[in-house]
């Protein structure tokens, strides 16, 4: 398992050069540079020559990739275009807020899927079975934009219950010590910044949530049909042990195998969605970093949050190696 451990170790900064290379070279074929869209309106051909040397634009792409090569191992991601501010500044202080939101999706997928794929490989081929069915397949057939739209619709507009958007109330007065809102709201006892907050993530969170809830309830009901069908659940029930005791006990365990891998593709994918997401609820995260940078071409800021999401995807992988390790004693 040391092994294991050890060359996935390796492995990690590879995949997190490799998606940052092809991230920069993808940024460069496409036509014209952040110059042309940006400034050309109000600079003329020399003034914009002149900026364009300023930033390397105008040296040739392997030349830039280089330069580009030693900031990153130095954890220099370099200066934002358009607001002048340090790129690993700015990607730092919008973390808080994707995490936020990813752990809480996460929670509410694995909570609401487990518990739906149980109940309905439990009760196989009854209504309450097709019900769980027909969710999960709603639940991953809906993209994530339409999802956020329809909360917002009728929990917003209609019923009133949230916010529309945003993650703190301009109302509340919030100085950020973490800023992790749910943290420094525990730091300070402010009830009102907690609440306000809960109020506010429970949508995007949801949305998120309820895609992935569909996955993880279709992956547990088969994990669960399939461990029943096992010897030693057969065994288990002819030693007199109750239903629920095999089930939660002997199944259950069992069947968490691959829901396990699941829920590391997940949070990957959840961090993906939250880039749709951010936008639609206008929540400040890394996603709605990522989309405003790349609508205005800023190279900097695109490049430093795919190689975050990336980072985290691949650290969550071995998380999830090392996890699936200690619950299957096979692997050790």
């Amino acid at each position: 398992m040391a092994k294991r451990i050890l060359h996935r170790l390796i492995l990690l900064p590879v995949v997190v050069w490799a998606t940052a290379s092809a991230t920069f070279f993808v940024l460069r074929m496409v036509p014209g540079d952040i110059i042309q869209s940006t400034a050309a309106q109000s600079m003329t051909p020399q003034q914009m020559a002149r900026v364009r040397a300023e930033w390397g634009l105008d040296r040739p792409v392997l030349s830039q990739y280089v330069t580009f090569l030693r900031g990153f191992a130095a954890g220099d991601f370099g200066v934002s275009f358009n607001s002048g501010a340090r790129v690993a500044d700015l990607v730092w202080e919008r973390i808080p807020p994707t995490v936020e939101l990813a752990v809480a999706a996460l929670m509410l997928s694995a909570g609401l899927g487990i518990a739906v794929g149980l109940v309905s490989a439990l009760r196989r081929d009854t209504w309450t079975d097709h019900a769980s069915r027909f969710f999960a397949l709603l639940g991953f057939s809906v993209p994530w934009f339409w999802m956020g739209l329809m909360l917002i619709a009728a929990f917003s507009v209609s019923l009133k219950w949230t916010p529309v958007s945003g993650r703190v109330s301009p109302l509340i007065d919030y100085r950020p010590i973490t800023n992790f809102v749910l943290v420094d709201s525990l730091l300070t006892w402010n009830g009102a910044l907690l609440g306000d907050f809960l109020r506010s993530i429970i949508l995007p969170a949801t949305a998120l949530a309820l895609v992935g809830a569909g996955f993880l309830a279709r992956i547990t009901r088969t994990a669960v049909l399939e461990i029943f069908s096992y010897d030693f659940v057969r065994t288990a029930k002819s030693k007199g042990l109750g239903g629920r005791r095999v089930a939660y006990v002997h199944v259950l365990r069992n069947a968490l195998l691959p829901v396990i891998t699941m829920l590391g593709l997940l949070f990957g994918s959840l961090l993906g969605g939250a880039v749709v997401t951010e936008i639609v609820f206008s929540w400040p995260g890394i996603g709605k970093l990522l989309v405003d940078a790349i609508y205005r071409r800023d190279y900097a800021v695109v490049q430093a949050a795919v190689i975050f999401i990336a980072a985290v995807y691949a650290v969550v992988n071995l998380v999830v190696d090392v996890l699936y390790a200690y619950v299957d004693p096979r692997l050790r």
